[in-house]
């Protein structure tokens, strides 16, 4: 059974950083692109940055909201994939999922999801 947990959301100032994980079992981690989708109150699903199942600075993708603010990882020794959120603005409040693609490059058709993790932006 896929299973994708996250964690590593919270309450944080503007101009705060926040790591957010999601560590993943049940399927073969590093054959398989990675991507984290957010939502915000009120608002759809917004996708926010993928990295293809290699890693590497290479095969990783933004939102343009988020280009130079987010950093996506991932140890694929550790089924872990990860997101550094610096520079964080109010905007940026939403629950935060961690979604397993359906090949190792970014597809956008997502397989899998975690159960999400609320990430607040305020003074």
């Amino acid at each position: 059974e896929v299973q994708l947990v996250e964690s590593g959301g919270g309450l944080v100032q503007p101009g705060g950083s926040l790591r957010l994980s999601c560590a993943a079992s049940g399927f073969t981690f590093s054959s398989y692109a990675m991507s984290w989708v957010r939502q915000a109150p009120g608002k759809g699903l917004e996708w926010v940055s993928a990295i293809n199942a290699g890693g590497g600075s290479g095969s990783t993708s933004y939102v343009d909201s988020v280009k130079g603010r987010f950093t996506i990882s991932r140890d694929n020794a550790k089924n872990t994939v990860y997101l550094q959120m610096n520079s964080l603005n109010p905007e940026d409040t939403a629950v935060y999922y961690c979604a397993k693609d359906l090949s190792s490059t970014w597809s956008g058709v997502f397989a899998s999801w975690g159960q999400g993790t609320q990430v607040t932006v305020s003074s």
